[in-house]
């Protein structure tokens, strides 16, 4: 059976930056931890940030992750995609669902540096380390097109 890798956050767990969850409700999330194919981390929190913490966003011309208070903070976001990766690599996981627009985790769009709730197309540091080793990442919005994938891989002989 599939392993997947989850955002901490959509578990209920409390770790996003303003110290909240973003509890995702969904009867294929209850039905994965059912069969205990559910991988949970927090990459910001592994790296060894806080919690609470200041909200960082990727610089869009440095590359560098920034706080709005302008704190560095890229190399705690490198070490905890690299600890993802770890654990993607134990337990041979080869998806990843993650919190789409979070600096670490979105797979489809971030902020764009300026902390003004403008979002932009691109990928957070986790997800696109984990793409970078060929797991495949998936938002929220898309944990169907996720379920789907799984479906026909166990339908397969």
């Amino acid at each position: 059976m599939e392993k997947i890798l989850i955002s901490a956050c959509f578990l209920g767990e409390k770790v996003r930056y303003d110290g909240n969850s973003q509890r995702l409700t969904s009867s294929l999330i209850h039905m994965w931890q059912q069969q205990g194919r559910l991988v949970s981390l927090c990459p910001e929190v592994f790296g060894g940030l806080a919690i609470p913490r200041q909200p960082a966003e990727i610089q869009q011309e440095s590359g560098q992750v920034l706080t709005c208070t302008d704190q560095d903070v890229t190399q705690q976001f490198f070490k905890g995609a690299n600890q993802a990766l770890a654990l993607c690599q134990k337990f041979d996981i080869r998806y990843a669902l993650m919190k789409e627009s979070s600096p670490s985790c979105g797979s489809t769009s971030i902020y764009d540096g300026t902390f003004t709730q403008t979002k932009i197309s691109g990928e957070g540091i986790t997800s696109a380390l984990l793409r970078k080793n060929g797991i495949q990442v998936f938002s929220e919005k898309q944990i169907n097109a996720l379920a789907k994938m799984l479906d026909e891989l166990s339908s397969q002989p």
